[in-house]
Formats: C-alpha cells, sequence, structure tokens
C-alpha cells in the first residue's frame, strides 16, 4: 500500500521501502498486511479478516473467496479432491485481444487449478456429501466446457452414491471463449440435475458474489434449497445492462441476495460464519 512507502532516497539508515527499521536496522514488513474495505472503507488487519472468515468485522462485507477456502470452510478436515485433471482445449482457437490459451494458462498458474471449479467428496456434520465449488479468480468463473463436465461429474457422483450434492456458486455466466459449448454446458447440467431429482437426492446452491448470466439461468437456481450470501450480485444481465435496455432506474439494492429474498427468488440469506450450521440443520431436514 502506498501509504507506507517513501519516495527513493527517503529511507533512512536501515530502513527500505517495505518497512521501517527496528533498534537492529532489520526492516519489518508492512505491506499487503491491510485492506481497504470495498463497503464500508474501513483499513482492516488481513490476519484479522482472514479470521473472521474474510467477512468485514465493522459492516460485514463478504469478500470473495477461492474455491479450496470454500471447501476448508464447509467440510470437516480430510475430505478428497475428485474429478480433477480436464483442461479445455480451445475448441475455436480463439483469439480476442490476446489467444485464450493464453488466458487459460495465465489462470492455471495464478490459481493453481486446472479451471474455475473444484469438487470434493468429504463429511458436511453428520452428513457425507459432494461439494462442487467454482473459482471466481479463474477467468471470472466463467463456465466452459471443463467446468459443465466437472459439474456434471459431482452431479452423477451423487446420484449414484445417493449422498447430497451442494454446489457454490461464482460466476460471471457462460465463458464466450467457448461459445456454442459452453452455452451447452447449461443443458448439460441441468439435465444431471433432473435426473439426480427423480431419484430424490438432496441439492443445494449457494450463490456466492457474484453469480450471474448462465449460471444463474441454469444450475444456480435449480437447488431443492437455494441460499446465497449477504450482498451478493445475483442475476442474468447485469443492472447496468438492465437500465440501458429499459431506460429506467433500477430499485435500491436490485439483485442483490436481500432483494431477491424479498422478492421470492431465494429462500434464505446466510452469513457466512453461520453457513455450514445451516447446511448441516437443512441436510438434517431434507434427509429426514
Amino acid at each position: 500500500m502506498s501509504w507506507f512507502k517513501r519516495e527513493e532516497g527517503e529511507y533512512e539508515s536501515g530502513t527500505g521501502p517495505n518497512g521501517a527499521a527496528d533498534a537492529a536496522g532489520k526492516t519489518v514488513r508492512t505491506e499487503g498486511l491491510w485492506i481497504k474495505c470495498i463497503g464500508c472503507r474501513a483499513v482492516i488487519f488481513k490476519a484479522d479478516l482472514e479470521a473472521n472468515l474474510n467477512v468485514c468485522p465493522k459492516c460485514q462485507h463478504h469478500f470473495k473467496i477461492g474455491a479450496r477456502d470454500r471447501l476448508d470452510m464447509l467440510l470437516d478436515p480430510g475430505y478428497e479432491l475428485v474429478d480433477g485433471g480436464l483442461r479445455s482445449t480451445d475448441p475455436l482457437n480463439f483469439t480476442d485481444v490476446k489467444p485464450y490459451k493464453q488466458r487459460l494458462r495465465k489462470a492455471q498458474e495464478a490459481t493453481g487449478l486446472d479451471d474455475a471449479v473444484l469438487n470434493a467428496v468429504g463429511q458436511l456434520g453428520p452428513h457425507n456429501v459432494v461439494v462442487s465449488a467454482m473459482e471466481y479468480a479463474f477467468i471470472g468463473g466463467s463456465m466452459g466446457a471443463v467446468v459443465g463436465e466437472t459439474i456434471a461429474r459431482a452431479v452423477d457422483r451423487a446420484r449414484l452414491g445417493r449422498i447430497p450434492l451442494i454446489v457454490v456458486a461464482a460466476s460471471g455466466g457462460a465463458r464466450m471463449m467457448e461459445g456454442v459449448v459452453s452455452l451447452m454446458q447449461m443443458v448439460k447440467i441441468s439435465t444431471a440435475l433432473g435426473q439426480l431429482d427423480d431419484a430424490k437426492v438432496p441439492y443445494i446452491c449457494v450463490l456466492t458474489d457474484p453469480t450471474t448470466g448462465g449460471v444463474t439461468a441454469s444450475f444456480a437456481m435449480l437447488g431443492d434449497l437455494n441460499i446465497a450470501e449477504p450482498g451478493a450480485l445475483i442475476g442474468f444481465a447485469g443492472p447496468r445492462v438492465i437500465e440501458q435496455t429499459i431506460r429506467q432506474k433500477l430499485p435500491e439494492g436490485f439483485q442483490r441476495s436481500e432483494f431477491l429474498l424479498e422478492k421470492g427468488f431465494l429462500d434464505a440469506v446466510v452469513a457466512r460464519r453461520d453457513l455450514k450450521a445451516y447446511l448441516i440443520r437443512a441436510l438434517d431436514f431434507l434427509r429426514s
């Protein structure tokens, strides 16, 4: 952060650009230790934020978290990652300002994932579950062929094992670099969920910020229970696109989870710290 930096030549003896010297001339790093909340603009010690499940302790703004963090938060220790190793083949050989293959490599290096979703099997309290968690940091959590296949495998795994399925959605929608191949995943996953419903196996979807586009238009809204985190943006088209299309000002809080709950599009809005306990109670009911 720029607050803790000085221009070249301004450092006293024994100090550096990322810290202040102690009596022995050693430096104490401050870069990256603080985060400014985008909700209330408060400056938060990063360790305190992480200890609070990446929720602002002042305004309760829910920061985005990764797919692996989701699994760690929801599942008991000892869960197993499954259905990995799938990578996009770039079926359209797509290029815009840069080749799609280059975007994929960059996202894979940055996240350590093959694509924008992780599947796991494990324990959620007393319940065996399959969890499919989306990774927004991987090209906006967009849904291409690999995401569609991975989630479909999670659905099939839950159906064949007759254990509940939980999907944590975080996505900007269909991945445009894969064209109609991406759109086909909406049908693919929805069809698998129809079979899961026929088998009477519970499916819960947790919608996080953001859940938009083709993901919202398909599996994210098909749960036996659809719940969301506070303040999550949920919708098909974004609010700016809608305003420009209908040329009207949208209501306050439009497409946020609280607004959707009020209008009947969601079953519940649950804070992150309460989510695991809420899911356990929901599964107790759905499995009874």
